[in-house]
């Protein structure tokens, strides 16, 4: 295998999660008799870059296509951020009614919305149709199509150019990173910003989040390695937030390397100096992270089986990406969890992929009344515990498995 960013062949492998079908590639009524394709989920650690990636067998047409369901807006906490995301934007650029502001992987229109409500000009660009079609419903021009140098020159070419681009968890998601950065370089106007959002490498691998891997995501980024495939890509990297989201993020600003004005700030260099005393470059880092995930798969079960035993009732919430990858990797059906609950009602009557739990909606839940819920994204496990409060007045309690296992 080559990497995908530098080209060295890769060899040091950091775990082997098996195979599994697509994460967001949810079963209807007309395919759940109908074979699953499954791939190999199998992550590898380049050692000249460091650029940790997935073993690929899947194009990124057929993950993010047509029926792809994810949807931002239904995650209340996830909108918090991103309004208060753009508000901070606002004051720091200055931005107003003559300024352009681009997301690229703009969803359903989650975080453009607060852009609009400011009279902002704004667009979009969005390749999943059902998401895009949600924003265009809101009145948000969005552009369905992949983002890359190409599409980027199209839309510098008609007036497009922006001010601040918006990239929030999209970076790993795309096959040719190079590509993918390049593209911001020509988009952005010459004293623009450009932020990306992505899942932090170092917490990834400190707290054993094993179940963020899947198909989706091409590469888990560590901040050392995103400065220098930016640096190659034509932008300079001039400030770095930590950020809660996802167990952990990072918010990086970039700007264009041959026109942006902006000073590096300390917080470039404290995090560069954070990572590399932590080993991040070196292979003694990530070692150990399999084992870790092979715990944490042992306890599911473990707990699960004694359920069963007690003739307990479990069930799920949150039809997540990352609740795939563990059920999947656990080898988790639906005789174990009954039914997956979810509020999006893209995902309701569906089943999960590769283990076929149904998923439903809400009220489901509250008839049902399970002895325990286990919450799947426990990125978003107070919000969730708080939404579902109800389950305790019938003596229900929640189970969270990463990155710790607890009941409560």
């Amino acid at each position: 295998m080559k990497c995908r960013h530098c080209s060295a062949e890769i060899t040091f492998q950091l775990i082997d999660l098996g195979t599994a079908p697509p994460s967001n590639a949810y079963l209807t009524e007309a395919t759940i008799n109908q074979p699953e394709t499954w791939f190999p989920l199998n992550v590898m650690v380049c050692e000249k870059c460091w650029l940790v990636q997935v073993e690929s067998s899947s194009r990124a047409a057929d993950l993010f296509n047509d029926e792809y369901a994810y949807f931002s807006s239904f995650s209340s906490a996830w909108l918090r951020h991103s309004e208060a995301y753009v508000e901070k934007m606002v004051q720091l650029l200055g931005l107003d009614h003559s300024s352009m502001v681009a997301e690229i992987a703009s969803n359903d229109g989650y975080l453009l919305q607060f852009v609009r409500s400011k009279d902002i000009p704004c667009y979009g660009v969005e390749p999943t149709a059902s998401t895009a079609h949600a924003a265009r419903d809101q009145g948000i021009e969005t552009i369905e199509e992949f983002f890359g140098v190409e599409l980027a020159t199209h839309l510098a070419k008609n007036s497009k150019s922006a001010d601040l681009i918006a990239a929030n968890n999209v970076l790993a998601h795309v096959p040719d990173i190079n590509d993918f950065v390049r593209g911001f370089a020509v988009l952005l106007k010459e004293e623009g910003v450009a932020t990306f959002e992505f899942p932090h490498l170092m917490k990834m691998i400190e707290d054993r989040q094993f179940d963020t891997i899947y198909h989706e995501h091409y590469s888990y980024l560590s901040f050392s390695t995103v400065v220098d495939i930016f640096k190659v890509c034509g932008l300079s990297v001039f400030h770095v937030e930590q950020v809660p989201t996802h167990g952990g993020s990072l918010r990086v600003f970039a700007q264009r390397s041959d026109s942006g004005r902006r000073d590096i700030d300390g917080s470039v260099k404290e995090l560069l100096e954070r990572e590399f005393a932590v080993g991040m470059k070196t292979k003694e880092f990530y070692q150990g992270f399999e084992s870790d995930a092979e715990l944490s798969k042992a306890q599911l079960l473990d707990f699960l089986a004694t359920a069963k035993e007690k003739s307990q009732h479990v069930a799920a919430y949150g039809a997540a990406a990352k609740g795939n990858t563990f059920l999947n990797y656990a080898g988790v059906k639906a005789d174990l969890i009954e039914y997956v609950a979810d509020r999006n009602p893209a995902k309701q009557g569906k089943w999960m992929p590769g283990s076929r739990i149904p998923i439903v909606d809400e009220a489901h839940l509250q008839a049902s009344k399970p002895d325990f819920v286990v919450i799947l994204p426990w990125n978003l496990q107070d919000e969730v515990a708080d939404q579902l409060a109800y389950i305790r007045q019938w003596g229900a309690k929640f189970v969270v498995v990463q990155p710790d296992f607890r009941i409560w």
